[in-house]
Parts: structure tokens; C-alpha cells; sequence
């Protein structure tokens, strides 16, 4: 995406410090996987990039993401100061306006706390591992429950 720097995988939200992909998925060190976003705000803006993340997950289900269940999969955005906080509510309310159908959005909206990368393996996995990613995708039904939601958006990631 034009504007986006570079992308972490990791995990946040927790009280373990420096957690290991198997703490994390295993349940109950409180974090969640995420992405770290890095961004030049010339060429691409916030709210932008939370109508992208908002197409790209299911924010209706709790403690899930298509095949993957607890609260470490949870949707969450994790804010850095007051500007972007008043931004994700924006988009939450803007969200649930454009799309009444879905008449709650569970994804959680929450101040950053500390971010650990993911191991180098989990870094950029859909490039890595394109099959492997891209059968997880469709057996997930990932795709058909995007579209369901969201129809035909041109924030949706392919």
C-alpha cells in the first residue's frame, strides 16, 4: 500500500514480556497478535488505514478470527494518543452507520502498550509461504465471510 513503510507482526495487549508465538497462541498471556504499522502520513492517513484493517477482519465475532478462536485472535486497535483514539471511534461510528447490518462491532479500542515482534518465520508469512497462506484463506472461509460482510470494498486486501 502507497505510504506504508513496514509492517511488524507481533503481539500486544498482554502482561507477558517478551512472549513467544507459542505463549501467545497458546491462551492466556493476555496479548494479541497484531501488526505495527509504520507510515508516512504525507502519502497515506489514519483513517485511511483503519477503513483498510476495518474490511480486512470480522469485527462482529469475540475472541475470533475465522478459523482461529481465542482472545489472542480478538480485533483490536491499539492506539498512540488522544488524535488517533478520536480517529478509531470516529471510524467505529462511521462503520456501524454505513453498514447498520452488522449491529455491533466487538474490536476493541485501547491505548498501545508495549509491542514484541513476532519470530522472523511469522515476518511477512503470506510472502514466505503464498500456498500454504493462501489455503489457510480459503478453508478459514476468510474471503467469503469478508465478502459477506462487506461486499465488494476497495479496502479489502487480496
Amino acid at each position: 500500500i502507497n505510504g506504508v513503510l513496514t509492517t511488524t507482526s507481533g503481539y500486544t495487549g498482554g502482561h507477558l514480556k517478551n512472549p513467544s508465538y507459542e505463549q501467545v497462541s497458546a491462551g492466556g498471556s493476555g496479548h494479541a497478535e497484531a501488526v505495527r504499522i509504520t507510515y508516512d502520513p504525507k502519502k497515506i492517513d489514519y483513517p485511511t488505514l483503519l477503513n483498510i484493517f476495518w474490511h480486512n477482519i470480522d469485527p462482529t465475532t469475540v475472541n475470533r478470527q475465522f478459523c482461529d478462536h481465542g482472545d489472542q485472535y480478538r480485533t483490536a486497535i491499539f492506539f498512540h494518543g488522544e488524535e488517533q483514539r478520536m480517529q478509531a471511534k470516529q471510524s467505529h461510528a462511521a462503520l456501524l452507520k454505513e453498514y447498520p447490518q452488522l449491529k455491533r462491532i466487538v474490536t476493541e479500542i485501547t491505548a498501545a502498550g508495549p509491542f514484541y515482534p513476532a519470530e522472523e518465520y511469522h515476518q511477512n508469512y503470506h510472502h514466505k509461504n503464498p500456498l500454504r497462506y493462501r489455503f489457510y484463506r480459503y478453508n478459514c472461509g476468510r474471503d467469503q465471510r469478508l465478502e459477506e460482510l462487506w461486499g465488494a470494498s476497495p479496502g479489502k486486501e487480496k
